[in-house]
C-alpha cells in the first residue's frame, strides 16, 4: 500500500523496520534556524534522517526571491539519495510545528515526481502520545538513485501579477489572518497581502489536537474556500512558501487535487516595489 497524504503514529510504528520505508525529520523554527537539528540531536524516531528546512528544502537567497525559495532539483536529489531514497521508497516527514514543515517537503518531493510520500498526522507529540520512543542514534542507510523529475506544480511572481486581475487564478494566502491584514508583521519589511489573494490559515486545517480534520470536513471547508472555482485554478501562497504547502495537502486530503504552489510567495512579491499591496 502506498500512503500519498497522511500516515498514523501506529501505521509508522508497524513499518519502523520495514527496509522500503524512509523516515524525515524537519523539525526548525523560523527564529532559531538550529534548533531543528538539537532537537534531533537530542532525541527523534527511530530511523529518521534530517533534512534542514533552509539548506537542504531551501535554496539560495538573493534579496528578491522570497525567503525560501526552491531548491536546486537536481541538489535535493542527491540529497535524498544520501539519506535512502530511491523511486520505490515510502516516505514519511513529520515535525512539532503542526506539519508546517513537513508539508514543504511532501510538497518538494511530489514536485519531483515522487507521490509515495505521507505527513506523520499530529506529527512527533502524536508519536509520543501514542507511546513511540525516540533515539539519539543517527542512521546510515545505503545511498539510493533518485531522479528528479519536476511537474508543473509551481508558478512565478510573473505568472501570478499576468493573471491578477482576471478569473484565471483563485490566490489563498496561508498566514495568520493578522498579517493577512498586514497587522503584526515581524517577518517580513512590508505589510500586507498580494491583491486579490483570499485567506486560509493553515493552522485551520487542524483538530485541537494538531491532527488534520476528517477528509470530509476538510472538503466541505475548501469548497467554501474555492467559492465554486476548480481545484486547478487555485495558486497557494504565504510568507514564504513553506506553510502554503500544508493547504495544498489540507486539499489532497479532501479530495480536490491540482492547486499549484507560488513558491516565492509574500516574501518575494513584495521585495519588488513595483508589484501592488493591499492591507486590510
Amino acid at each position: 500500500m502506498s500512503y500519498t497524504t497522511l500516515v498514523d503514529a501506529a501505521t509508522l510504528r508497524a513499518h519502523l523496520s520495514d527496509p522500503a520505508w524512509r523516515i524525515v525529520d524537519v523539525r526548525h523554527q523560523l527564529a532559531d534556524v538550529g534548533y531543528g537539528e538539537r532537537a534531533y540531536a537530542a532525541g527523534h524516531i527511530p530511523g529518521a534522517a534530517f533534512l534542514h528546512c533552509d539548506r537542504d528544502l531551501s535554496g539560495p537567497t538573493t534579496g528578491s526571491n522570497g525567503r525560501h525559495p526552491l531548491p536546486d532539483p537536481a541538489q535535493l536529489a542527491v540529497r535524498l539519495g544520501e539519506i535512502g531514497i530511491g523511486p520505490d521508497t515510502q516516505v514519511v516527514v513529520y515535525d512539532d510545528a503542526q506539519g508546517m514543515i513537513a508539508g514543504r517537503l511532501w510538497w518538494l518531493l511530489r514536485w519531483l515526481g515522487h507521490d509515495r510520500v505521507a505527513v506523520l498526522d499530529g506529527g512527533l507529540p502524536a508519536w509520543l502520545a501514542a507511546g513511540g520512543i525516540c533515539v539519539t542514534g543517527v542512521p546510515n542507510p545505503p545511498r539510493a538513485d533518485f531522479l528528479a523529475r519536476p511537474c508543473a506544480s509551481c508558478v512565478d511572481a510573473d505568472h501570478v501579477r499576468t493573471f491578477l486581475e482576471t478569473s484565471r487564478i483563485h490566490l489563498i494566502d496561508a498566514r495568520s489572518p493578522d498579517r493577512f491584514r498586514g497587522e503584526n508583521e515581524t517577518i517580513d519589511p512590508i505589510a500586507g497581502h498580494i491583491p486579490g489573494a483570499v485567506n486560509r490559515f493553515f493552522q485551520n486545517n487542524l483538530q485541537p489536537d494538531g491532527r488534520f480534520k476528517p477528509a470530509a470536513e476538510l472538503r466541505a471547508e475548501w469548497l467554501a474556500v474555492l467559492a465554486g472555482r476548480s481545484p486547478e485554478d487555485v495558486v497557494h501562497q504565504c510568507g514564504s512558501g513553506v506553510s502554503a504547502c500544508h493547504n495544498v495537502l489540507a486539499m489532497e486530503i479532501a479530495g480536490l487535487p491540482g492547486s499549484r504552489l507560488y513558491a516565492g510567495s509574500w516574501s518575494e512579491w513584495c521585495a519588488d516595489p513595483g508589484r501592488p499591496v493591499t492591507k486590510g
